[in-house]
């Protein structure tokens, strides 16, 4: 089974090559993973791997990287977010003849606000997923279930801010996780409400960087955004 999401590498490498183009360097860039298998059971679900033009878009975001600064790699624990990192990183090097550092898997980029994955998903089958995520947004989801939408935010805009301050010269971070990640940081963040923002595509993502001192948060949808480690 497969759903249709539109991929929208193209926006997020605009955004990255507006940004060097103007000099700002220190950039870490939160994407969803690229296209990837659907699953009717629900348990089977952390364990989907790409499509074979999910695999090809991976790879073709790698090979569109910019040779500098080198790309710092970055996933969920899922196997989807693993793959797409690693398939940048392939072209990445076929494309530019460079061994990145291997990416590394972090909690935070896969679904950590989900507090009890059964009671969640009876909720998710019973309501759909965008009367879910609203829900979950106006605080109207026992926090059982769901962690706080502004507190989940915020720690990905500390997690994020956090790839910034460790960045070494001449890199920046891209890190693969879930379009739920990036929903709460269209939302809190930017400003974006869910229902105006839609859905978010393969390889879309919330691209921070660091100018003058301060940090900032944009996407295709909107201008940049001030923001700080309390999100």
């Amino acid at each position: 089974m497969n759903r249709k999401y539109p991929v929208r590498s193209d926006q997020t490498l605009a955004i990255i090559q507006q940004l060097l183009g103007r000099g700002i360097t220190r950039i870490a860039a939160i994407v969803r993973h690229s296209e990837r298998f659907y699953s009717t059971k629900p348990g089977s679900e952390p364990f989907m791997g790409l499509t074979p033009a999910g695999m090809q878009s991976a790879m073709e975001m790698g090979q569109s990287l910019p040779a500098s600064p080198l790309p710092r790699l970055h996933s969920s624990l899922f196997g989807r977010c693993i793959e797409t990192a690693y398939l940048i990183d392939k072209g990445f090097s076929r494309k530019h003849g460079v061994h990145l550092a291997h990416n590394q898997s972090h909690e935070l980029l896969a679904p950590f606000y989900i507090k009890n994955v059964e009671k969640a998903l009876v909720l998710l089958e019973k309501n759909g997923a965008q009367a879910y995520i609203r829900n979950w947004f106006d605080n109207r989801i026992n926090r059982e279930i769901m962690e706080n939408p502004t507190a989940t935010a915020a720690a990905l805009t500390t997690f994020m801010l956090d790839r910034i301050a460790d960045l070494k010269e001449n890199e920046i971070a891209v890190c693969v996780s879930h379009d739920w990640n990036i929903f709460p940081l269209k939302e809190f963040v930017l400003g974006l409400t869910h229902e105006d923002a839609g859905d978010v595509g393969y390889l879309d993502g919330v691209v921070f960087f660091e100018q003058n001192g301060q940090a900032f948060a944009t996407s295709f949808q909107t201008d940049p955004q001030p923001v700080d480690a309390a999100g």
